[in-house]
């Protein structure tokens, strides 16, 4: 892939970045990462050799994306968000990578911590300072150390008001509670 453009300070050693990304000041990319076409890649982020980053993805100050980590399409990630990918982890101990993915339009908060091994729904999104212990549902806003669910946002991150069983946006479009959180009614 070609055509971003990198700040001379930065180090790219992948050759899978796509058109029309930004990557800004001391940023490396190391060899085998997936970096997708229109991301921003703000100063002092890092992303391993065996990330994945989709399309349209913002990565602010400080953030590194380990091996092990999926961020799907338009994911935003804040400032000093953290991921992990050992539950276990010992110096000069490397056991095989637990896998995190985060969902396509979700929005980590600053400073939020990711434990590895969960998955954080469509367009959900996880307030700053939250430590993420389990799984997110889609569209829910979760807040806290543990985090936990505090309401529920449509894709633009509004809140969603509860009528009944069912929850609707600002623009009269109804989603409906499942096993994996909201979606859309059809």
């Amino acid at each position: 892939m070609s055509g971003f453009k990198a700040h001379p300070t930065s180090q790219v050693d992948s050759d899978q970045v796509g058109a029309g990304t930004v990557i800004w000041q001391h940023v490396v990319v190391l060899r085998g990462a997936v970096v997708g076409a229109n991301c921003n890649l703000n100063c002092n982020t890092f992303v391993e050799g065996g990330a994945r980053v989709g399309d349209r993805v913002t990565l602010k100050c400080g953030v590194y994306v380990w091996d092990g980590v999926t961020l799907e399409d338009d994911v935003f990630v804040g400032p000093n968000a953290t991921f992990t990918n050992d539950l276990r982890p010992r110096s000069q101990r490397h056991r095989p990578v637990i896998p995190t993915l985060v969902s396509q339009g979700a929005s980590i908060g600053a400073g939020a911590s990711i434990l590895c091994g969960t998955t954080i729904g469509r367009h959900a999104m996880v307030g700053m300072g939250a430590v993420v212990t389990k799984d997110v549902p889609a569209h829910a806003l979760v807040r806290g150390v543990p985090a936990s669910i505090v309401g529920w946002v449509d894709e633009a991150g509004e809140s969603l008001q509860q009528v009944g069983d069912d929850f609707r946006s600002s623009d009269g479009r109804v989603f409906c509670l499942g096993v994996r959180g909201l979606s859309l009614k059809t």
